[in-house]
C-alpha cells in the first residue's frame, strides 16, 4: 500500500510511514491483526497490548528489527534523515557516525529527581540521524527479551527498569507509586507511558503474556512485572495469611491484578538472581585483598 501523505510504497502491515511518519491507522489503512508469527501480524489475543510477532515493523520515520532471540535481544533502529528516537540513558549499544546524541532531564528537575529515586537515570537520550539515514542499536543491561509494543492513543504502566526506548511522540512520566510500591521492593515510582507510537520494553528472561477477563483476579510476584494496561487495577498484599508465612515462603509481597486487561511478565527475577550469586562473592569483612569473585566456589573447587 502507499502512504496517502508522501506516496511511499509501504508493506501491507505498516502502522506508520517509515519516511514521513504518517499514522496509517488514522487513514483507515492498517491491516487486520493476524497475530500469525513471522508474518508481520500484531499479536493481540483480544487485548489492547499489540506486540509485533516477528520483531519487525515501522515507526514514525524509522524501521526496527529485534534480533538474537529472547536471551540476548538487540533492537536495531534504522532512522530516516532528520528522524529521531528516544531511549533510556545507557541503553545504546552502537550507532552510525552521523547519529547525533542529546541527553536531557526528562520532566524537568522534579521529574529527573523522581526517576533517580525510582532507580533510573535522571536523563533520557534522543538519537537523531543528520543529513542521511542512520542506524542505532539498543539492548537491556541484563540477558532477556525485547518486545515492540505498538501504542495507539493508549496508556501503559511500565516497571522502571523495563523501559528501553520509544517513539519521540510518546509521553513518559514518572509516577508516584506510594508506599505499596516501596514495600513491594520495586521502588517508589513506576513509569506512565502514553500516546501513539512504538514502545520498546525489555525483560530479565523471556516475556510471558497474561490476558485477564473482566473481574478475573491474578497474582504476580512484584519482581516479575514488566508492564500492564491502565485498565487493569491492582493492589499489593501479602503472599499468604500472616507476615511470617509470607516471608518464609520467599514471596513476601505480591501484586493482585483485576481484569480486564493484559499483563507482561518476565520469567526471571533480578533480585532472586542476585541472591543466588551472593554466596560466590566474598563478604566485606572477609574480602581481604581478593576484591572479586571467589573463583574456587564458582567453579566447584
Amino acid at each position: 500500500m502507499n502512504c496517502p501523505k508522501c506516496g511511499t510504497n509501504l508493506p501491507n502491515d505498516a502502522r506508520f510511514c517509515s519516511v514521513c511518519g504518517f499514522n496509517m491507522t488514522s487513514a483507515g489503512q492498517a491491516p487486520p491483526s493476524s497475530g500469525a508469527p513471522g508474518q508481520g501480524g500484531w499479536a493481540q489475543a483480544g487485548s489492547g497490548i499489540r506486540i509485533d510477532s516477528d520483531g519487525r515493523g515501522n515507526g514514525r520515520g524509522y524501521t526496527y528489527e529485534i534480533k538474537h532471540g529472547s536471551a540476548f535481544s538487540l533492537a536495531i533502529i534504522q532512522l530516516q534523515a532528520g528522524q529521531s528516537i528516544q531511549a533510556e540513558a545507557g541503553a545504546m549499544v552502537s550507532m552510525s557516525a552521523n547519529i547525533e546524541l542529546q541527553s536531557q532531564m526528562k520532566g524537568g528537575l522534579m521529574g529527573a529527581l523522581g526517576r533517580m529515586i525510582g532507580g533510573e537515570t535522571a536523563f533520557v537520550s534522543t538519537y537523531t540521524a543528520h543529513n542521511a539515514p542512520g542506524e542505532v542499536t539498543f539492548a537491556p543491561p541484563t540477558p532477556g527479551d525485547i518486545a515492540a509494543i505498538e501504542m495507539s492513543n493508549q496508556l501503559f504502566y511500565v516497571q522502571s527498569s523495563s523501559y528501553l526506548a520509544g517513539d519521540v511522540g510518546l509521553t513518559v512520566d514518572t509516577r508516584w507509586g506510594g508506599a505499596k510500591s516501596f514495600f513491594g521492593g520495586e521502588g517508589l515510582f513506576v513509569l506512565q507511558v502514553q500516546g501513539s507510537g512504538v514502545l520498546l520494553v525489555s525483560s530479565f528472561g523471556a516475556i510471558h503474556r497474561k490476558k485477564l477477563n473482566p473481574g478475573e483476579r491474578y497474582i504476580v510476584d512484584t519482581g516479575h512485572l514488566v508492564a500492564w494496561e491502565s485498565s487493569t487495577q491492582y493492589t499489593l498484599r501479602k503472599a499468604s495469611a500472616g507476615w511470617f508465612r509470607s516471608l518464609v515462603s520467599g514471596e513476601g509481597i505480591v501484586a493482585e491484578f483485576t481484569g480486564p486487561g493484559e499483563l507482561l511478565i518476565q520469567t526471571r527475577n533480578i533480585a532472586a538472581f542476585a541472591g543466588v550469586l551472593k554466596p560466590f562473592f566474598p563478604s566485606q569483612s572477609g574480602a581481604g585483598g581478593s576484591g572479586g569473585v571467589n573463583l574456587g566456589n564458582l567453579f566447584g573447587e
